[in-house]
């Protein structure tokens, strides 16, 4: 199969995007965390652990690594070849960027700060996760083990990871008997979990445009053709010319919108625009709907279809580019 040279490009994006943030989440990890001898969630939190005990600052790394290797040799068949490639790219890199940076920053760099230095790692730590999960990176660990109980059982991905990571920064105190390590180790867990949600559903947050235009169809064209989005054509009436109207509407990433905005300027500088943002956006192009089937239901539609009397309408094609 021959790749595109815009495929190449972004899946080079993409891989740049994730070596950065795990840097990043290396960076705020070993700089301002590991230093305050806090113990976290995840594979990284295993890793400290057998650091805190051998004194071996290479331990964290190939503890991670071996782990996250591990997981995916169980998991393999679950998650499919090209999250395994993506994940076993974005454990080699934080596993090798948490190996070297403990040996430049030896004391945290807010000295006397534990609290201050707890809440910028997590900051940082948060950011980079979020710009490796943006672009469709992982970095392994308890994900992985969410994944696999959550096919098994009725316990969803979210909360077999709140679990484990429980499990991991509890076990902190019997290390150091130190109760304040360990609330300072959720203190990173809800930090870090907040900026990761914060990041993600920033990116994929969705706008809508309603666009009055008499040049509605050249407009259509080229929302199709060069902002690779569909529209769909209503049928209106202006009250005060008492003219009938056509109306596009328009749904796309907010990231998308000033490319919109620039077709609609360039071909109709007087159209009528509206935009309002959308809570969730679900199907064709957009995010999928994860919930699982309700059994019950399902069986209960199924019976009562053939009372449903419909033609059978042609299946979904997205636009096509102008070059097909």
């Amino acid at each position: 199969m021959r790749i595109s040279g815009k495929q190449l490009w972004l899946s080079s994006r993409d891989y740049i995007m994730i070596t950065l943030g795990t840097l990043l989440y290396a960076f705020g990890y070993c700089a301002f965390i590991l230093p305050e001898k806090v113990v976290i969630g995840g594979v990284t939190g295993i890793g400290s652990i057998v650091y805190f005990i051998t004194g071996n600052p290479f331990s964290i790394g190939l503890t991670q690594y071996a782990l996250n290797l591990i997981l995916l040799a169980f998991a393999y068949k679950l998650v499919g070849k090209e999250f395994v490639l993506r994940t076993i790219f974005g454990a080699s890199m934080i596993s090798g960027f948490i190996t070297l940076l403990p040996f430049f920053f030896t004391e945290p760099l807010v000295a006397d700060q534990p609290f201050m230095n707890v809440i910028i790692g997590s900051l940082l730590g948060g950011i980079g996760l979020g710009m490796v999960f943006v672009h469709n990176g992982s970095t392994g660990g308890t994900d992985i083990v969410a994944a696999m109980v959550s096919r098994h059982t009725n316990v969803t991905v979210g909360r077999t990871m709140l679990y484990v990571d429980f499990c991991i920064i509890s076990s902190s105190y019997f290390l150091f008997h130190q109760f304040d390590r360990v609330v300072y180790g959720f203190v990173v867990l809800l930090l870090v979990t907040y900026m990761v949600d914060m990041m993600i559903n920033t990116n994929r947050q969705a706008v809508q445009f309603t666009i009055f235009s008499h040049e509605w169809e050249r407009i259509a064209t080229a929302i199709n053709n060069y902002a690779k989005r569909g529209c769909t054509v209503l049928t209106g009436m202006g009250w005060y010319t008492k003219k009938d109207v056509k109306i596009l509407m328009v749904v796309c990433r907010k990231i998308e919108s000033v490319t919109i905005f620039r077709i609609i300027k360039s071909i109709d500088p007087h159209a009528f625009i509206t935009q309002a943002n959308v809570s969730g956006v679900y199907g064709q192009g957009f995010d999928q709907i994860k919930l699982k089937m309700n059994e019950h239901i399902k069986d209960e539609i199924a019976e009562n279809d053939h009372l449903v009397e419909r033609e059978e309408e042609p299946p979904y094609e997205p636009p096509r580019s102008a070059t097909e």
